[in-house]
């Protein structure tokens, strides 16, 4: 198998990311050594994918069969944690904005879009996402139990909610309850409102 790749190297965090409110930099500095590790893994398979035997594939075990599906999960960690950490560093508080009139529009008020958020994060074994699906033209919050488990096709990700032990353990023990109302409390919708504006999407 013959493929052009890049490696690519960790996004650094933000400073402000270190300084958030009620979820500690112990916690920050543990995570991202996990989103470091997703992108070396993610540079280690495809290196292996471009000597990888394309006659061998088989659906109970091959090669080619366990190196794709690490690489969806190595590239889903990467991409689910880089916008967890860049929409993180802020204030919080409700929404303005763009992004705000889609929250309305979609779920009445800011505190139902909390609410469902929250709940949605309490059902999923690792993530919840707010997301503009283009072809409902419409958010919605959907649940993800692992890094590449039910990925939306054609929906744009707004808010990543990560809710794997490790995103909260350090601070809150098993309380996820607690650790998603400070996520909300750390929130920069000024990331979130510019990516609305970067995708084009408009209530």
């Amino acid at each position: 198998m013959s493929t052009t790749y890049e490696q690519i190297t960790p996004r650094e965090l933000k400073p402000a990311l270190y300084e958030l409110d009620g979820i500690s930099r112990e916690t920050i500095e543990a995570h991202y050594k996990l989103y470091q590790g997703y992108v070396n893994k993610r540079n280690e398979i495809l290196g292996k994918l471009a000597d990888a035997d394309l006659a061998s594939a088989n659906q109970v075990y091959s090669d080619i069969r366990s190196l794709k599906i690490d690489l969806t999960f190595a590239i889903g960690g990467i991409k689910n944690h880089e916008i967890y950490f860049e929409h993180l560093g802020g204030t919080g508080g409700d929404p303005a904005g763009l992004f705000a009139d889609l929250v309305k529009r979609e779920f009445g008020s800011v505190a139902d879009w909390k609410a469902d958020l929250k709940a949605t994060g309490m059902a999923g074994r690792g993530w919840a996402w707010t997301a503009y699906d283009w072809d409902e033209g419409r958010l919605f919050n959907y649940i993800g139990d692992a890094q590449n488990t039910f990925p939306v096709w054609n929906a744009a990700p707004l808010v990543a909610l990560d809710v794997y032990e490790h995103a909260y353990f350090v601070d809150f023990g098993t309380d996820r309850a607690s650790y998603i109302d400070k996520f909300f409390d750390n929130l920069d919708y000024d990331v979130v409102n510019d990516w609305v504006q970067k995708y084009g999407v408009r209530p």
